[in-house]
Parts: structure tokens; sequence; C-alpha cells
């Protein structure tokens, strides 16, 4: 089961950079962990026609591009629905003064215990019970649409 909870941040003055750090080698959370970006939207506060560019650079891929470009007055949000897996990120405000919000989901996939020995115990009987009993019988299906059988078609 995963458990899920929110993510959000604030880039405020040029180069503002924060980061998002994935929990490696964390024995609660062993099948990793996502960050979701769902939307970046730019403050109230921001100067009219100034353009905000936000930038993400992860540490596994050594990716750096640019995610957002804002200007008050015309684009003041947008919904990138970008994920980063198992990659610690951060994000950085490389040109503009923001204030920009950034916000999404952050999961960690926890690992559930199953005793499979139980289950397949189970299974074996099932499968034992249905070859002891008679063999299935297959189903004749016909055409009653005409409420005569298939048999006595129009020509």
């Amino acid at each position: 089961m995963a458990e899920e909870s929110f993510y959000g941040v604030t880039l405020t003055g040029k180069d503002s950079t924060v980061e998002w750090d994935v929990l490696s080698n964390d024995e609660d959370y062993p099948r990793g962990q996502k960050l979701i970006i769902k939307q970046i939207l730019l403050g109230a506060e921001a100067k009219e026609g100034e353009f905000n560019v936000v930038e993400v650079q992860t540490v596994k891929d050594s990716l750096r591009i640019p995610l957002a470009v804002l200007k008050a007055g015309e684009t003041r949000a947008v919904n990138p629905d970008v994920e980063f897996y198992d990659t610690s990120v951060s994000f950085k405000l490389i040109q503009g003064n923001g204030p920009v919000y950034i916000h999404g989901q952050n999961l960690k996939d926890e690992v559930e215990v199953v005793d499979m020995e139980e289950d397949t115990d189970e299974e074996d009987e099932g499968e034992e019970e249905e070859d002891e009993g008679q063999p299935k019988k297959k189903l004749k299906l016909e055409n009653n649409t005409d409420g005569k059988g298939a048999k006595n078609k129009k020509k």
C-alpha cells in the first residue's frame, strides 16, 4: 500500500532553490518513492510582464531543464503532471523573482508482507477437488432471438 502526502514549496527571489530528497535505502519504503508535480503557480505579487522560469535538476540522470515559464498578466499557472521516481530533485528559479508555488504529491510505496504458503496450499487443494469430481460439461448455446432456435432460420 502506498503512503501519500501533499508536497508544496515556494521559490522567491532569483536563484532561489529548493531540494526534494528521496528516501534511499529506507527499510519502510523499499519499493521506492515518487514525487508528482501537479501544478506550478505564479504568485499575485509577481511583477507585471516579468518572466519567471523554473528549472528542475535530477540527481539520478543529471537532467537539467526548464519545467515552467510563467509571466504575470499572461501565464499564471502550468499543470506539468510530471513524475520523479527514486531520484532527488532540485527546483530553481533561474529567471524572475517570483513568488512561484510548486505543489503535488509525494508517494512512498510500502511492502505488504504476505504469507505465500497459505495461499498456495489453498489453491492446490481446490485444484485437486475439481480433478476428482466429474468432468466439466461444455454448454451449447443457440441463438434464440426468434424464439424458434438457431435451426429454423428464414431464407
